[in-house]
């Protein structure tokens, strides 16, 4: 099988070497050159628009990472922009008050969202899991945390401990996705104090396969919770909007304490959202304190509105899953074509090709070949990061995506 030609990316090169001298490292978390395969993908991109991007140096790729997953609609998505355009131009979204759109967002959220009866509106993933924490342990009175899955980058539950004083994580506990015996283990013994349960609901580990709830495993941290009268967070920031209008709760039927959204809320802009039960999310009423100059900022919620209404109109969900089930579809039938190891996991809207972990590290070596094919080919996609189907995403992409898979794979398999 012949190799893809390798990409012309001078100009991203040459713009993160000048980074690399004003901003440490060049740039910053999961966009370093390293979280990809370095020299092979671009470090800085120039446009998108609806399931494209091009990157500084004018190559054009069919994108599967949508900006790590608020894109849901599609890049530059003309009634989102126009919304906030005609909100910044004609009436304004930075005042000292609040404007009336927080009031509509927080009732659209209450008519989907089956946890929600109060909101709180912030502007990172980030926010929204540390206030949800910060809530739950006002209304319980309680400190420990149980967490499962990636909630950010602040001290308490970030991966990466330089500067953080082992005191702000000291009272978090880990436990792995359908792992209930591992939860019930801690809360056997730190139940009594803990504050809250957060989890993502769906599974997506980074670097890892992902995975559906196991029969029992959600409706038994709930009855946790419960029994030790802790909250229950679902970090919902990449599964709202995504695997269903109401999140990953309305798919799986079990409900939270409290709900985190964001990502694919507002196609883009920035805005997040801790929902949730009304007895536990007036705690932060006046027992707790949670402010932002930029958290009410109307222009991302007239986005949210307007990308909600789309998403409702259009039968967006429907549509993601119809194409996505046939796209994973003929995924796996390549995969059972070209036995090299790799493995196809998650759902239509959120998957991820990653490849089966062996003694020699071989899968290593096929997991940076197959990405390298496929970034040479046109198709961006991460080797650490699941992918995410978008509604501007055709079936022209998806069959093209297919083409190039199938010729990664038997590049693959031809070398190993």
């Amino acid at each position: 099988m012949k190799e893809a030609q390798k990409l012309n990316i001078t100009k991203s090169l040459e713009l993160f070497e000048e980074a690399c001298g004003l901003v440490p490292g060049g740039v910053l978390g999961a966009r370093k050159p390293g979280d990809f395969i370095n020299g092979e993908y671009p470090i800085f991109l120039e446009t998108g628009e609806g399931s494209r991007l091009t990157d500084v140096d004018g190559n054009e790729f069919i994108d599967f990472l949508c900006g790590y997953g608020p894109i849901i609609l599609g890049y530059r998505e003309q009634e989102v922009d126009d919304a906030v355009c005609a909100q910044i131009k004609g009436k304004g979204f930075c005042f000292t008050l609040t404007q009336k759109y927080q009031n509509e967002l927080a009732k659209k959220l209450t008519e989907l969202v089956p946890s929600s009866e109060l909101s709180i509106f912030l502007k990172t993933g980030s926010d929204a899991t540390t206030a949800s924490i910060r809530i739950a342990r006002a209304y319980t009175g309680r400190i420990k945390v149980m967490r499962c899955g990636y909630h950010g980058w602040h001290d308490w539950c970030v991966e990466m401990k330089g500067g953080i004083p082992p005191k702000f994580y000291e009272d978090v506990f880990e436990f792995q996705y359908n792992r209930l015996d591992q939860l019930e283990e801690l809360m056997a013994t730190y139940g009594q104090e803990t504050a809250a349960i957060i989890m993502t609901p769906f599974g997506h580990p980074n670097h890892q396969k992902m995975q559906e709830p196991e029969p029992g495993f959600l409706e038994g941290v709930r009855e946790l919770a419960d029994k030790y009268g802790a909250v229950l967070v679902y970090d919902e920031i990449r599964t709202g909007f995504r695997l269903r209008m109401g999140g990953a709760q309305e798919l799986y039927g079990v409900t939270p304490d409290l709900t985190v959204l964001g990502k694919a809320i507002a196609n883009g802009y920035p805005i997040s959202v801790v929902t949730g039960k009304k007895d536990v999310m007036m705690m932060a009423e006046s027992n707790l304190f949670i402010s932002s100059t930029f958290f009410p900022n109307s222009e991302a919620f007239v986005a949210a509105l307007k990308t909600i209404e789309i998403l409702e109109r259009d039968k967006v969900l429907e549509n993601i899953w119809e194409k996505g089930e046939r796209f994973m579809g003929k995924i796996r039938a390549l995969l059972d074509k070209y036995l090299v190891g790799a493995e196809l996991t998650g759902v239509a809207p959120m998957f991820y090709i990653t490849f089966e972990k062996d003694e020699t590290g071989a899968y290593k070596r096929k997991r940076k070949d197959f990405y390298t094919q496929l970034i040479r080919k046109g198709f961006f996609f991460s080797p650490h990061h699941h992918a995410y189907i978008s509604f501007r995403h055709t079936e022209e992409d998806l069959n093209l995506t297919l083409t190039a898979i199938e010729e990664s794979l038997a590049y693959v398999k031809e070398k190993y």
